[in-house]
């Protein structure tokens, strides 16, 4: 069953696409326009603090996957605490609408290397927070399907079951 959702998932990237041009648009996973991950009333998230999970060249860690970090992971703890990260995650930063406020974070954009380490610390794709679908850069399914190791191809198949699978 899973090399079925791993091959539907690498068949939805190679047809949607990844490639940039001048007049690039982020897409999400669904190839529709990358949604916001913070909104107001919340800390501003992406690694360029747009509010989005795009990136730049330097990005090496490319935060392309918006995860809401009130919710818990099965085990009780959150994204920083599985990770074994300090917890920034229940911390407050210039929000979203006013950066000379201070928000508590809520959806933020992590590395999508990161999220593939947390979903298996956390012991698999059932056991972690919620995901915002509509906020996921696209590429990091492009990167996940072009990676040879399994924790990629386990965060590929995640991504797809929450929010590609319709039940």
């Amino acid at each position: 069953m899973k090399i079925i959702i791993w091959l539907q998932a690498l068949l939805f990237v190679i047809r949607h696409g990844t490639a940039v041009a001048d007049n690039y648009v982020p897409k999400n996973v669904y190839g529709d326009t990358l949604q916001p991950c913070s909104s107001d009333g919340s800390a501003l998230t992406g690694y360029t603090r747009s509010g989005s999970c795009v990136d730049l060249q330097d990005d090496a860690g490319s935060h392309h996957i918006c995860i809401n970090l009130h919710s818990m992971s099965s085990s009780g703890m959150n994204f920083c605490q599985v990770t074994g990260q300090s917890d920034w995650c229940s911390s407050s930063m210039p929000c979203h609408e006013n950066k000379y406020q201070s928000c508590q974070v809520e959806n933020w954009c992590v590395c999508q290397w990161a999220f593939a380490s947390y979903i298996e610390k956390a012991g698999g794709c059932d056991a972690i927070q919620y995901i915002q679908c509509d906020a996921i850069n696209m590429q990091a399914l492009s990167a996940y399907a072009s990676s040879t190791q399994d924790k990629h191809k386990e965060a590929l198949e995640c991504i797809y079951e929450r929010c590609m699978q319709t039940s």
